[in-house]
C-alpha cells in the first residue's frame, strides 16, 4: 500500500465568527491525484493554504503530516517538499518567461548554471521555448498557466498543490493542462487539486472529496460517489403507440409517459441490466426506436451534497462537462450483447 503524501486530522479554521473548516480529515496516498470539490466559500482554498504552510491551522486541529514531515514542528521541511500553484498567477508580466523561471531558480538557491539548465528544461517541457524571451504580458491565458506551473516545478517538489489551475482557460487549454497533470503523476509526483469543474475531477482524480460548509460531505472514487445518488434509468421511446403499449406490458417495472410514448426503467447503468431489458423486448417481438441510458454523474452528486443554493454557480462553472446521457439507436442493441 502506498505511503501517505498528506495526512491531515481534524482541520479547523475560523475567521472571527465564520467557521471555514470544521473538522476536516484528509488522506492522500503518494503518486495519486486527489481532488477537493466544493462550491465557492466551501473552504477549499483555506485547506490548501493550511496544508502548504501559507496560513496557520485553527485551534483544535490534530496532527498534520505533509511528505512525512510534521506541519507544526517542521514547516521548513514541508515547504521544501511541496509546490503551489494558486488561483491567481504568480507570473510577473513585466519580465520574460525565462526571467520568471530564473527568478524562481534564485529563490530555490540553485547555481546560475543549474538555474539556466532547469529553466530551459521546464520551458521546453511546457512548450514555451519559443516564447521564453518574450514578456509574459504577451502570453495567452493558457501559456501563463503553463508558465505558472513550470515555475512551481523549479524546486522539483514531490507534492504539488493546484488550486483551481484551469479557471478561465478555454477547453483546449484546459485539456492540455490535464495532460500535464497526468504526466506529473506518471513521473512520481502527488497532486492535490481543488476545482469547481466537475468534469476535471472526474477525468483526473483517483479520489474525490466534496467539501460543503467546512465539512467533508462525501469522499471516494468518482464511481463510488456516483453510486451514492439514485436516479439512474433506461429510457425507451417509441413512435408506434401499439409497440409502446406492448412494451409497457413486457416491462412491468417501467414508468410510462403516454404523451411522449416513452418508458423509463430504473437502472444502475450496468451492461447486464441493459441486456435484460433488450432480451425482454426481444421475447415480446418489440423494438424501441430510441434507447437512452442515464447514470448519475458528478453534477448529480455535487447538487445532491451541496444543495440547490449552489446549483446555479456549479452549472455555470461546469458548462463544458460531459453529458451523462448516451443515446443509442435501437439497431445497435446487438453490440450490447
Amino acid at each position: 500500500m502506498s505511503s501517505l503524501a498528506i495526512a491531515a486530522n481534524n482541520l479547523h479554521k475560523s475567521y472571527g465568527d465564520k467557521v471555514v473548516l470544521d473538522g476536516v480529515d484528509l488522506t492522500v496516498p503518494e503518486g495519486t491525484i486527489f481532488s477537493l470539490l466544493g462550491p465557492n466559500g466551501a473552504g477549499k482554498t483555506t485547506a490548501v493554504k493550511i496544508l502548504s504552510t501559507l496560513t496557520s491551522p485553527g485551534t483544535g486541529t490534530g496532527a498534520v503530516r505533509i511528505g512525512g514531515h510534521d506541519l507544526a514542528t517542521d514547516p521548513q521541511k514541508v515547504r521544501a517538499s511541496i509546490g503551489v500553484t494558486g488561483q491567481f498567477s504568480a507570473v510577473d508580466n513585466l519580465i520574460t518567461g525565462e526571467e520568471n523561471m530564473l527568478l524562481m531558480a534564485d529563490l530555490h538557491h540553485l547555481t546560475k548554471r543549474e538555474g539556466r539548465r532547469t529553466a530551459a528544461n521546464l520551458l521546453a517541457r511546457f512548450d514555451l521555448t519559443d516564447a521564453a524571451k518574450k514578456p509574459a504580458s504577451t502570453y495567452s491565458g493558457g501559456m501563463k498557466r503553463r508558465l505558472d506551473l513550470a515555475m512551481t516545478l523549479v524546486g522539483n517538489p514531490s507534492i504539488i498543490f493546484l488550486d483551481e489551475p484551469t479557471t478561465g482557460l478555454d477547453p483546449r487549454s484546459r485539456h492540455n493542462m490535464w495532460q500535464i497533470i497526468r504526466e506529473l503523476v506518471t513521473d512520481g509526483a502527488t497532486v492535490f487539486l481543488t476545482t469547481q469543474y466537475l468534469e476535471e475531477a472526474d477525468q483526473l482524480a483517483d479520489r474525490i472529496a466534496v467539501l460543503n460548509h467546512g465539512r467533508i460531505a462525501a469522499e471516494g472514487t468518482a464511481g463510488e460517489l456516483k453510486r451514492l445518488i439514485p436516479g439512474g434509468h433506461i429510457r425507451l421511446r417509441f413512435t408506434d403507440p401499439i409497440a409502446y403499449r406492448s412494451a409497457g406490458l413486457a416491462l412491468r417495472d417501467a414508468t410510462g409517459d403516454d404523451d411522449a410514448l416513452a418508458l423509463q426503467i430504473p437502472s444502475g447503468g450496468s451492461q447486464r441490466e441493459l441486456r435484460s431489458v433488450l432480451d425482454r423486448l426481444d421475447s415480446a417481438g418489440i423494438e424501441a426506436d430510441e434507447l437512452t441510458v442515464h447514470t448519475p454523474d458528478l453534477d448529480d452528486v455535487f447538487f445532491a451534497l451541496t444543495g440547490d443554493a449552489h446549483a446555479t454557480d456549479a452549472r455555470t462553472t461546469n458548462a463544458h462537462a460531459t453529458n451523462a446521457h448516451a443515446t443509442v439507436p435501437a439497431q445497435a442493441k446487438e453490440a450490447v450483447r
